[in-house]
């Protein structure tokens, strides 16, 4: 059995490297984290620090642009209508990689749980910026990437989010 890959996640770049379990980069893409920067508290609205997994994946087989409301596909392929008529709504769109702390009291259980705070990677509106903080705390992707990454990760696959 191969090793999995691993996923590391700059803040300060705004970046998501896939890495083989040797450290090599493979792949790199633009992401966008939280406007609120990085903190670990249960309604923050920062994206959390440290060691996490991918918990679950979300949204095998449905359609690019799917807009997704409590892990749940609504049915919806997103508009920018939709965008105008919500203007403040970080929309999660396509895929979902759902995340999980591995460091109790700092990124698990209580009030600092990644998994229990909804922080996911997940898709944007190709017209959301990237490369720059402006979420709600969770992990912004251009959905072709997210695709292209969700079929190389599976559930278990570590992830490193740094400052």
């Amino acid at each position: 059995m191969t090793p999995p890959l691993k996923i590391n996640i700059s803040i300060g770049e705004q970046s998501l490297e896939v890495c083989s379990p040797q450290g090599k980069c493979l792949l790199r893409y633009s992401i966008s984290s939280a406007a609120n920067g990085v903190g670990q508290l249960m309604n923050s609205n920062c994206t959390p620090a440290g060691r996490h997994v991918i918990r679950a994946k979300i949204g095998d087989g449905e359609p690019v642009n799917t807009v997704f409301r409590g892990r749940r596909p609504t049915g919806e392929i997103y508009q920018n209508e939709m965008r105008e008529a919500e203007p403040d709504r970080d929309w999660i769109l396509t895929r979902i990689l759902w995340l999980s702390g591995c460091e109790p009291g700092f990124n698990r259980l209580k009030n600092v749980d990644t998994m229990r705070r909804y922080i996911y990677i997940h898709g944007t509106p190709d017209e959301v910026p990237l490369g720059t903080p402006g979420s709600h705390g969770c992990i912004r992707m251009r959905n072709h990437e997210l695709l292209a990454l969700y079929d190389l990760v599976s559930a278990g696959t570590p992830v490193t989010i740094s400052p």
